[in-house]
């Protein structure tokens, strides 16, 4: 066991490397506990989201203790990345795998036999030879990184065999630690990695599933080219990847981005391996701003700079989603995440998925997480919340201004009963054996040969929705089904047709009992005009001509010495050296993310650049910017807690509050959507600790719900309704426990002062 002399120790060292190497002062949610793992040999699983800094859980321990760390890496082009961005750093790295010639292998193995080298990055597959393993065990492992650990788990979105053989290092390497580290894996997955890895007694460290530094927007898909040319508007000159379903897709949508004047390649498994290794080269070194790509393409990709993430159908799972979206800001900087869908994308997902290889039951699981996905889509709720819930976790509130229902960019409908008894009535006179296309149409008013031979033209309920668009309805039809209003089941046990059908709750919405909600688009489409900056903090004191300047620099470099430019600098450090400005080595060393070895490398020049540009243009040089740092990082999961106070938003809507205002009033004042402002307004009664919410709730109900409360707890808030029998909505048993928690704070406040009072010595 440690002693706290040596724990102490070990912090030291460890910020002492990362500072060092890569410039960094401060360690992410998470990473110092995934470090010290590492530097006291007790296996870990470490999971944490893209751009949490996982690949430093394991990069920086190798430096501070003995002998050589082996990581193993999933992909050849993952590994070149990493050995190379670790050689700018001066890190003492290499690789082994296909791609390297019998000589180069010879030249790396002379390295390990040598004690050279301090990481060495293979293939799972590479580990199957009994010449590495001879290899290694002759040299002195420091430890076993499995990067990208979820695909040990046959449950994991990225299952490889290669990876399920990798138990064979316990058995060779006994008394040496195995650390996994992976983005995403939910708990059945992460239970069957350790199983899978044999780790033993593991420090298993979960960090938040969110990406505070994203936006997330979704829309079904209408004028599809339209739809990703107003993302792309959002962000000229800025790299993204737009993903799509098939290769056809991928094709179709590089070319047209292509004939309309756009940077873009196209990148899918149907090319040859030379075109494919060339345009992932021109994006990653900047030469292409856009790839166009089925989810072949990621992976193996490090680029910390992509701003924006486009998926022009369904991802395969919200699994999918969480990593193939969250390679958008790396770099803890900003960036936008839209998906347009509809429903054919489910029906293209389920052809691909029946034509697979897998058992009936991996089959039906595909598709299990495949309508999880649409319930994401159709859902009416913060996307960042119902992400993270999807993993197990809470966020405490709402994203504020992070996804399009937060921003409010939907507007609600303005009789949403009368809207959903419409189209309830039309599923149950239809006699429920319909799905969500054929019953839009209905409403639609179609006279379609299927429509008019079935009857439904002359139904009540044809043509009642005709004034709304089809999109708008399907939205609405998918909004009913998440809210539990109506189900979508299968008619089969391939699950390849879906009908509608109403709940209990749907019956009790036919009889006017229940209030559902439902969303449109917003009429004044400008707020989505330009990209909403979650991290205000990370352009401020940013000279932006300056940055571009030195963002041609940084090509200029990148171009001189064969590297990628993210690998010279980042985007984060080149908005820091046009905040901070400095003009000699010691204010570089001050820039986020220049250790000693680029200080070396690219200091005289850098900030020969800036002197000259910031005496022409009468700047201020040498700036010490109050802001330790311009990333935004991620929340750890062992603190998910409600901010320190509320954002300025919220204080801006509490001073509304306590004038009286209501949430309608408040929402229409501040442009807000009402879903939004129910959340401000319950920031506001915390902040208050207003106790008593009979200005809100009549007494009656204030009764009922207490009771409730008093016999299964404030929170959650569903089992308080059950125990209502379902007949109190949700808001106002909200209020009630929020008030209801503020009263018992302050008596137990009261208490514990008391106590501590009585127990202090005379």
């Amino acid at each position: 066991m440690e002693t706290s002399d040596a724990i102490i120790d070990a912090g030291d060292r460890l910020m002492s490397v990362m500072r060092e190497y890569w410039g960094y002062d401060a360690f992410l949610p998470l990473q110092e506990e995934a470090m010290r793992s590492a530097m006291g040999g007790r296996d870990s699983l470490v999971v944490l989201p893209t751009g949490g800094g996982k690949s430093l859980c394991y990069q920086v321990p190798a430096l501070c203790l003995d002998g050589m760390a082996v990581v193993v890496s999933p992909l050849i082009s993952l590994m070149k990345d990493q050995v190379d961005a670790l050689r700018a750093c001066g890190v003492a790295a290499a690789f082994i795998n296909s791609s390297l010639t019998a000589s180069e292998k010879w030249n790396v193995a002379d390295d390990i036999r040598g004690q050279r080298l301090k990481l060495l990055y293979v293939a799972p597959e590479r580990l199957s030879l009994p010449g590495l393993l001879d290899l290694l065990e002759s040299a002195t492992v420091s430890f076993f990184a499995i990067d990208e650990a979820h695909c040990v788990s046959m449950w994991g979105h990225d299952f490889r065999p290669d990876y399920r053989k990798l138990n064979l290092l316990r058995e060779r390497f006994h008394g040496t630690a195995i650390h996994g580290y992976t983005a995403t894996a939910t708990e059945q997955v992460r239970d069957d990695v350790v199983r899978q890895l044999g780790l033993r007694e593991p420090e298993v460290l979960v960090g938040s599933f969110d990406r505070p530094n994203l936006t997330y927007r979704v829309e079904r898909r209408d004028s599809l080219l339209a739809q990703i040319a107003g993302v792309l508007e959002r962000h000229p000159d800025e790299s993204g990847i737009v993903y799509c379903i098939t290769r056809k897709e991928v094709d179709s949508i590089a070319a047209s981005l292509t004939g309309g004047g756009y940077s873009a390649l196209p990148y899918h498994a149907g090319m040859s391996d030379e075109a494919r290794k060339a345009n992932q080269e021109a994006f990653i070194e900047d030469r292409c701003r856009i790839i166009v790509a089925t989810v072949a393409f990621g992976m193996g990709i490090d680029k910390s700079d992509v701003r924006y993430v486009v998926h022009a159908g369904l991802p395969k799972s919200l699994e999918n989603y969480q990593q193939e979206s969250g390679r958008g800001g790396r770099d803890g900087l900003e960036a936008e995440c839209c998906l347009f869908y509809s429903g054919a994308d489910f029906k293209t997902w389920e052809f691909i998925v029946n034509r697979s290889d897998g058992s009936p039951a991996f089959k039906q699981a595909q598709m299990a997480s495949l309508r999880q996905v649409m319930d994401y889509c159709d859902a009416a709720a913060c996307r960042h919340r119902l992400l993270v819930q999807h993993f197990g976790q809470d966020l405490g509130a709402d994203c504020g201004e992070a996804c399009d229902i937060c921003l409010g960019e939907f507007d609600e409908v303005e009789e949403p009963l009368v809207v959903a008894q419409k189209i309830l009535s039309s599923v149950y006179r239809q006699g429920e054996k319909f799905g969500a296309d054929y019953t839009a149409k209905v409403l639609k008013g179609s006279r379609e040969q299927r429509v008019i031979e079935n009857g439904h033209d002359r139904l009540t309920t044809h043509g009642l929705l005709q004034e709304e668009s089809r999109r708008a309805i399907l939205d609405w039809i998918g909004q009913l089904v998440q809210q539990g209003f109506l189900s979508s089941v299968a008619t089969d046990d391939a699950g390849k047709y879906n009908v509608l059908k109403l709940t209990q709750d749907g019956w009790r919405l036919l009889r006017g009992e229940v209030l559902p909600r439902l969303l449109k688009p917003a009429t004044d489409a400008s707020s989505r005009s330009q990209p909403k900056r979650h991290d205000p903090h990370s352009w401020e004191g940013v000279d932006r001509e300056l940055f571009e300047v030195l963002r041609s620099l940084r090509t200029e470099k990148a171009n001189d010495l064969g590297l990628p430019p993210y690998m010279v600098f980042g985007d984060a450090s080149l908005r820091d050296m046009a905040r901070r400005r400095p003009t000699g080595a010691d204010g570089f060393l001050k820039v986020h993310g220049v250790g000693q070895k680029k200080c070396d490398d690219y200091a005289t020049e850098f900030t020969t650049l800036i002197a000259e540009y910031c005496g022409e243009h009468e700047l201020e040089t040498d700036v010490d910017p109050p802001s330790a740092t311009p990333l935004s990082a991620p929340k750890d999961a062992s603190r998910l807690t409600r901010p320190a106070g509320p954002n300025e938003s919220a204080l801006r809507a509490i001073e509304l509050f306590d004038q009286g205002r209501t949430v309608e009033e408040v929402a229409e004042t501040m442009g807000r959507a009402l879903s939004t402002t129910r959340g401000y307004f319950h920031e506001y009664l915390r902040h208050r600790r207003i106790t008593d919410p009979v200005r809100w709730v009549d007494a009656v109900q204030i009764a009922r719900i207490e009771e409730a409360i008093a016999a299964v707890g404030p929170k959650p808030l569903k089992p308080i309704r059950e125990h209502l029998g379902g007949e109190v909505d949700y808001d106002p048993i909200h209020i009630v426990a929020i008030c209801w928690q503020n009263r018992h704070r302050d008596d137990n406040a009261d208490a514990t002062v008391a106590d501590h009072v009585s127990h202090q010595p005379e």
